[in-house]
């Protein structure tokens, strides 16, 4: 038996709970003679790219696994498909399986779209008639979100696939913020949650992609560039950057 158990012991829970008090307040006491940690240049309080996230450095970080998620679904990006903003990821990565593209946004003044409507409204788009649709960083700026995936779900044709990715930890989107609104950041499992509530469960796939050192990059504005090779494609659960959701209608 350790000193240590020998007190356990002996002493009342009362007096345990005091030494423990102290021995942290010791220590507390004694770290601020031992020097700070060693922050680097990451000890301040304004981003590094304060103005963007990380685009005028490189590659954004968050696009990095966007771009990584459709590469590995390319595969669905086929037929007539629905694209928001503009229809680069849809030529992109659909290439020669598609047929046509729409395009969707929220509001007039986008000489890029072919319809303007509001996702969780779903006025003006028909019913079962994609085979895909790409919704890439588009429900954090929708606050009603079932409605947004009842319309998603609604206008798939039956076993059309729609693709969507979300943030986890980010900044908040300050353009889009003073135009629509940025109402939401995502986990993994709150996306399960939200399509699962209309589509099949087992038609539901669901990853999130990040770790510690990409979340603090990407909240810097560091880009791509400034990590080595390898730093993004490690996953931990806890540090969510972004969350990408396959699902199937049935």
């Amino acid at each position: 038996m350790t000193a240590r158990d020998t007190l356990k012991s002996i002493l009342p829970a009362s007096a345990r709970r005091w030494l423990r008090s102290w021995q942290l307040a010791s220590e507390r006491f004694l770290r601020r003679f031992q020097g700070e940690a060693n922050l680097g240049s990451l000890r301040r309080i304004v981003p590094v790219s304060p103005s963007d996230f990380g685009g005028n450095r490189g590659q954004c970080i968050d696009r990095y696994y966007i771009e990584k998620f459709l590469t590995e679904h390319a595969a669905d990006v086929r037929g007539r498909v629905l694209d928001f903003a503009d229809d680069t990821y849809a030529r992109r990565f659909g290439g020669n399986r598609i047929t046509s593209v729409d395009v969707l946004h929220a509001t007039e003044g986008n000489p890029q779209a072919t319809i303007v409507a509001d996702l969780a409204q779903g006025e003006n788009l028909p019913t079962e008639s994609y085979d895909c649709i790409l919704c890439t960083q588009v429900l954090l700026l929708i606050y009603d979100l079932r409605a947004a995936v009842r319309t998603l779900h609604r206008i798939l044709k039956p076993g059309g696939v729609v693709l969507v990715t979300v943030p986890g930890i980010q900044k908040i989107t300050r353009g889009d913020m003073q135009v629509t609104g940025d109402y939401w950041r995502f986990t993994d499992a709150s996306m399960r949650r939200l399509f699962e509530e209309i589509f099949p469960k087992e038609n539901v796939q669901v990853q999130a992609f990040g770790n510690v050192l990409a979340a603090v990059a990407f909240l810097h504005g560091f880009a791509v560039e400034d990590l080595r090779p390898g730093d993004l494609d490690f996953h931990d659960p806890d540090f969510q950057v972004s969350i990408a959701l396959r699902a199937v209608k049935a």
